[in-house]
């Protein structure tokens, strides 16, 4: 035989050793297969993929039969489900409920036509029920209606305050006053629903009469804020109640007469519920709002508890008893993000009491670069304790626009008691053109606190504090006034707690660049 033909036999059977050990190996794995295959099937099937028969779990234990839930854990879960749920739409639609708790409340008042405004001449003391309001400017809430009045004018007076147009969700429309494109000039503003097809004259950037700007509702909340002079709201009383018109733009050659309703130390609500009216209360806003006014996300997350455009909500005894649950278990939510609030941003300062409500400076919550997309926390911990939305209170524009930092512990982390007295420095120079002010809360109404004092506050313009040589000036709140200090102030009441929020309008550099600090409220000995 030659080499060459030695050498392909010996190649061949080399090659039929390979196949026959291949064939063994293949044979002994499908059996070692075999042996661990799951029970019930023809392969091994992983273990993250499979229901156990039982599973023990924060809501109990949940039973299956080969995967499929019994009769008790189907209701066990569903139960579950719409709690979670109507959960999430207490805190998702918190915005909305509030601006029609104060619609609702414009209405109780009179407001019942956009030319009929609420206004505060007197300035807003501890009687009215709002959210965090101050006690520092003259207030004026008009209410719009684009769904009877159309593209709807706002003419702004000069020399007005900070003012917004937010809609029915709270969400932004535009500033106008100072933080507005009229910089504190005046002028006609022009809100038009995102329905309306006709003509519109010229925006005023294109050489137009009107600054013009587009809204998803119909319910629109415009706020105006005037200063005090010499301490007084008279001028900006007087200012709003001459200069202020809102109109049809249809009634332009001829709009009807403004009726401003005084609220000045008049008692009643303007905060939504925190029991199962809320549902309610939100109910209402989706069926007065065009379909579009939310996206499909959210009108699923209501839909899904039984708040439907054009139906009836009508929860049955078990779905009530479980919304009933679900939104106390959310107002606990919303108070612990308010007052507890975990995120690391909160803090306005290292190892501070001082808080911000615009966390991540931004007023849409989407944490400035959207990445993250909507902070829910965020825009809870903003609105469960606030109202009104705009820019001008997240972004840096030195003396225009507010800004805000409260606190609601002390060095120690304690909660405020009203039994108890407090002591704050503010430091000199504080950076607030305009003014700056100290109001006190109640922490269950996140309104102002009711004492003998009908504002329960502290303002550089309105009060004659009492300066330390340094110019500091030290503020005081408790039950009784330190003895020598009582202009510097503010009551508090045992058996109730409390909160502080500073502000500062016309903010300017040294309150951005945290080169000022105001001192931390600190339990006096």
């Amino acid at each position: 035989m030659s080499f060459y033909r030695k050498q392909a036999a010996m190649t061949t059977r080399y090659r039929q050793g390979l196949i026959a050990a291949a064939v063994v190996g293949s044979l002994s794995l499908t059996s070692a297969h075999a042996q661990d295959k799951t029970p019930g099937y023809n392969h091994k099937i992983p273990d993250k993929i499979m229901t156990p028969d039982s599973v023990e779990t924060r809501i109990g234990t949940l039973k299956f039969d080969d995967g499929v839930p019994t009769v008790e854990t189907t209701q066990k879960v569903y139960d579950n489900l719409d709690f979670l749920r109507g959960i999430e739409v207490f805190l998702n639609f918190i915005p909305a409920a509030s601006v029609e708790a104060t619609r609702l409340s414009g209405t109780e008042r009179g407001a019942t036509k956009s030319n009929q405004a609420v206004i505060y001449d007197d300035l807003l003391d501890s009687s009215t029920l709002m959210l965090t309001a101050n006690t520092d400017t003259v207030y004026l809430f008009g209410f719009l209606d684009l769904e009877a009045d159309g593209p709807t004018v706002v003419e702004i007076p000069a020399g007005s305050g900070p003012g917004t147009v937010d809609d029915a969700f709270f969400r932004f429309v535009t500033d106008v006053g100072p933080p507005g494109p009229d910089r504190a000039k005046g002028g006609k503003y022009l809100i038009v629903p995102d329905w309306f097809k006709g003509e519109l004259p010229k925006d005023k950037k294109d050489g137009g009469e009107y600054f013009i700007a587009r809204s998803p509702s119909k319910v629109n909340l415009l706020i105006l804020r005037g200063f005090l002079k010499d301490g007084k709201p008279d001028a900006s009383s007087k200012l709003f109640r001459e200069g202020v018109k809102i109109y049809s733009l249809s009634k332009a050659t001829n709009p009807p007469a403004m009726e401003f309703i005084n609220s000045s130390k008049v008692a009643f609500n303007t905060i939504h519920a925190n029991n199962f009216e809320f549902y309610e209360e939100l109910d209402h806003v989706l069926q007065n709002e065009p379909l579009e006014f939310i996206d499909p996300e959210l009108r699923g997350l209501a839909g899904s508890i039984g708040i439907v455009k054009g139906k009836k909500f009508a929860p049955d005894e078990r779905m009530k008893k479980i919304l009933t649950d679900a939104v106390a278990i959310g107002n606990a939510t919303a108070r612990a993000i308010n007052f507890r609030n975990r995120d690391p941003r909160s803090p306005f300062y290292p190892n501070s009491q001082w808080r911000t409500g615009f966390i991540a400076n931004d007023y849409r919550w989407l944490g400035g670069d959207e990445m993250a997309g909507r902070d829910q926390d965020a825009r809870t911990n903003f609105f469960y304790m606030a109202t009104v939305n705009t820019p001008a209170m997240a972004a840096r524009i030195p003396g225009r626009g507010s800004q805000y930092a409260l606190s609601v512990a002390d060095t120690s982390g304690n909660p405020f008691d009203g039994a108890k007295s407090y002591r704050v420095n503010i430091p000199a120079n504080v950076p607030a053109q305009d003014f700056w002010s100290m109001v006190v809360y109640d922490p269950q109404t996140r309104s102002e606190l009711q004492t003998p004092q009908p504002y329960p506050s502290k303002n550089n313009k309105r009060d004659k504090l009492i300066a330390n040589a340094d110019g500091s000036v030290d503020l005081y709140f408790g039950p009784k006034a330190p003895a020598g200090k009582e202009v510097n102030w503010t009551q508090t009441v045992p058996g109730k707690g409390w909160f502080a929020i500073l502000r500062l309008y016309g903010p300017l550099d040294p309150w951005f660049d945290k080169t000022w600090r105001p001192g931390e409220i600190e339990l006096m000995k």
